[in-house]
């Protein structure tokens, strides 16, 4: 049902794949989440909500 598609809604509160060159991390002035361009480095979108964005992966520190 979803060949080829990624990161389809399916209108049941959930999210069929993962969001692709996006990442999520934590504004620590706003205290929500903001959806960040891994190919470019902009900021793409805040939530206005509370809550992470589903699908969409954070932001981790690189191991060394």
């Amino acid at each position: 049902m979803y060949a080829g598609l990624v990161a389809k809604n399916t209108g049941t509160g959930s999210r069929k794949g993962a969001v692709k060159e996006r990442v999520q991390a934590l504004n620590p002035v706003t205290k929500r989440y903001v959806k960040i361009d891994t190919s470019t480095g902009r900021i793409v979108d805040h939530k206005k909500t509370a809550g992470p964005y589903k699908g969409v992966r954070e932001v981790t520190a690189k191991k060394k």
